[in-house]
């Protein structure tokens, strides 16, 4: 993302640059209120505003993955609002003669805070459901792992009685839970040593001993099934 954050960066420059020029240019007979203390306050203000914005944007860009860059979309949309509507009562400020600066001031700092209050609100929302993402992709990680395991287990089989063994287990562990908990610890801890002897016969083609393990795979599965609809 970093070639789209230079892109993003280069865009920013160039209307910040334009919004300076058509300040400045226009002619003091056309906006009787330049240089002005209103003037200032509003200019100030909308300058401040487009820095605050490349920070969400350099924030929104950084992001580590696109699901956080999506669960933060919502942060980068008002911080775009906030620029327009900074934009727009700071012209007002900036170019209408009649506004005490006083008012300026009090619209300024409620635009302000309004939208800074609703960004941060946004990304402590964005960052709270990623943290309860984060903690359900732990949680079912030990059935994905033990399923992608079987499943490479039942391809490296060398014979059809050893592959229908596998597949036993399989289909176990296909159709299981996938969340987990701590108290399910110890089982799954059993299961893991278990999975691995068992593994080791189906390895070496031993079909007894590997019919034996997946009896006993199978029975620690259901066990652990049967503790998770206890925990719910």
């Amino acid at each position: 993302m970093e070639k789209s954050l230079k892109y993003y960066a280069f865009c920013w420059t160039i209307v910040l640059a334009a919004f300076n020029v058509i300040t400045f240019a226009v002619p003091i007979t056309v906006n009787v209120n330049k240089f002005t203390q209103s003037f200032w306050i509003g200019y100030a203000s909308i300058t401040l505003m487009f820095i605050a914005q490349l920070a969400c944007s350099i924030v929104f860009f950084k992001q580590d993955s696109n699901e956080k860059r999506f669960l933060n979309i919502p942060v980068i949309s008002l911080s775009y609002t906030a620029l327009i509507v900074s934009i727009i009562v700071g012209t007002i400020t900036m170019a209408v003669p009649f506004v005490p600066y006083w008012i300026g001031i009090i619209v300024e700092v409620l635009t302000v805070s309004f939208y800074a209050v609703t960004i941060i609100s946004s990304k402590v929302a964005a960052d709270k459901i990623d943290s309860i993402d984060n903690k359900v992709k732990s949680k079912i990680f030990f059935i994905k792992s033990l399923t992608v395991d079987t499943e490479s287990l039942l391809h490296r089989a060398k014979s059809d009685e050893t592959k229908a063994i596998v597949k036993k287990v399989y289909e176990s562990v296909r159709y299981s839970d996938n969340i987990s908990n701590e108290s399910l610890s110890s089982v799954e801890s059993k299961i893991e040593v278990k999975f691995k002897e068992f593994s080791n016969a189906v390895i070496s083609d031993n079909k007894l001993i590997a019919e034996s393990l997946s009896n006993e795979l199978i029975i620690l599965i259901n066990d652990r099934n049967s503790k998770c609809k206890l925990l719910k």
